[in-house]
């Protein structure tokens, strides 16, 4: 085992899942470390994310908390492996939470993101992203906008690449409509909206201004599919970065807000038409 100064979201969420399974067992923290072998602190440790546990005690902590779903605990299993992804060439240079969105990303089984006023990150265009980069507040010294767009470059070959995972846009008519970087720039944006949502592994829904109510309104969300459904993971944007949900409520609540919205939403070919539209008028 090791010990990680800060945690990845990665990490923070296998110490969630461990100190859950032990939680429902009704085990304590002192039992457990006797099961394993290790100190009190170590069990605290684990469970905040800060040390790793190796996937022997992993096992035997499932087994004597009487978890029976071995495919769920073969998935911790692969939680619990160090990883050395993309993302990791960016560490001290951009936030931790850009990093774990990348490192989420790249272990998902399928996505579905719903943006109100934003073109989603991994469907944006450079000069779109360039755009929002440039009004971040405290504004950001072009270096840093620069770094920014390599990164965000490098996280969309997750639905370009050989493996691409499948993926489902719902955008709202608002979003369409921003001319971030101006008519030229919007018109490009629209234009590569089109032809990523010709890619078999990408929906694009839209949700026009004249359907009215929706959930989540004004809230840009992504919902993620771990390899089984409790690790299912929410991801909402916050002017202070990234927040990560996966309590088991606030998952259902987000899943039945997504399927709500794909109802609402126009399927993949009137989107298409709607947004050709809309960059025609431009």
């Amino acid at each position: 085992m090791s010990t990680k100064r800060t945690p990845s979201e990665r990490q923070k969420r296998l110490g969630s899942e461990l100190r859950r399974m032990r939680v429902a067992a009704g085990m304590s923290a002192e039992f457990a470390a006797g099961l394993l072998g290790v100190d009190r602190g170590k069990i605290s440790n684990m469970e905040s994310g800060v040390r790793n546990i190796n996937a022997d005690r992993l096992r035997t902590l499932a087994c004597n908390c009487g978890v029976r779903d071995e495919t769920y605990v073969e998935a911790l299993v692969a939680m619990s492996q160090p990883t050395s992804g993309w993302w990791e060439r960016y560490r001290g240079s951009l936030p931790q939470g850009m990093l774990d969105i990348a490192e989420l990303e790249s272990l998902v089984t399928r996505m579905r993101v719903a943006n109100t006023v934003h073109i989603p990150g991994l469907l944006q265009t450079s000069e779109h992203a360039t755009a929002i980069f440039r009004v971040v507040v405290p504004r950001l010294p072009e270096h840093e906008v620069a770094l920014r767009l390599a990164h965000r470059s490098e996280r969309q070959q997750v639905i370009t690449g050989e493996a691409a995972t499948p993926y489902v846009a719902i955008v709202h008519e608002a979003a369409l409509r921003m001319q971030f970087g101006g008519p030229k720039v919007a018109r490009a944006q629209l234009e590569h909206l089109l032809t990523m949502s010709e890619r078999d592994n990408v929906s694009v829904l839209v949700l026009p201004f004249e359907h009215g109510a929706f959930p989540g309104a004004g809230q840009n969300a992504m919902y993620t599919e771990g390899a089984v459904p409790q690790l299912d993971t929410v991801q909402v944007d916050t002017m202070h970065g990234p927040t990560f949900l996966y309590a088991e409520s606030q998952l259902a609540k987000y899943r039945e807000q997504f399927d709500w919205l794909e109802e609402l939403a126009l399927p993949p070919a009137s989107s298409r038409d709607f947004i050709r539209k809309i960059a025609n008028q431009l």
